[in-house]
């Protein structure tokens, strides 16, 4: 595995190896060795899958404190763009987001700390996303951020999304209370 790191700490992007041939492909999608000695820590106790069309946008989305969640997320087949916010109150980059394009064919994943809020776009129809959680889903503690907020600055790559009722009334950066 290969591990790659961005301006925002904490956040990682893994590539895994990949051993092709003509059956078709395998590789190792999780070594808690290997993810703890790159900084990607945390007891997994919840799996979790979505299936989006293209054009789909799901989020953002965090776990208030105490059923915080950090998050290993990868796409079993299609695309999509992930995206992160950093919603650390302390935090140097308390707004800025990291933008990773998940790709089935390349097996890449993203490590996703508490203190995110977390969404994606599906850039191609049946896209299956994975997401690994630290912590069980509590609807009590469910938060979020207006996914087009334009303080946020997301370029999600969508003409005409399709977001639920649910994400289209989440609150702005600005009047973000933030747990974290």
């Amino acid at each position: 595995m290969e591990f790659r790191y961005f301006d925002i700490p904490g956040v990682v992007e893994v590539l895994p190896r990949v051993f092709g041939d003509a059956r078709g492909a395998f590789f190792e999608s999780f070594s808690e060795q290997r993810m703890r000695e790159a900084g990607i820590v945390g007891e997994w106790v919840q799996d979790n899958q979505s299936r989006s069309d293209r054009g789909v946008v799901r989020g953002l989305h965090f776990q208030e404190p105490p059923h915080a969640q950090a998050k290993l997320v990868r796409v079993a087949a299609g695309r999509a763009l992930d995206v992160i916010v950093d919603i650390r109150r302390d935090s140097p980059t308390y707004g800025q987001h990291v933008a990773v394009e998940l790709d089935a064919t390349r097996y890449n994943m993203l490590y996703v700390p508490v203190g995110f809020a977390h969404g994606f776009t599906a850039l191609e129809d049946n896209t299956l996303f994975l997401y690994k959680c630290t912590n069980y889903y509590a609807p009590q503690a469910e938060g979020g951020l207006l996914w087009n907020d334009p303080a946020l600055g997301i370029q999600w790559g969508v003409e005409s999304p399709t977001v639920s009722a649910k994400d289209q009334v989440l609150p702005l950066l600005a009047d973000l209370d933030s747990p974290f």
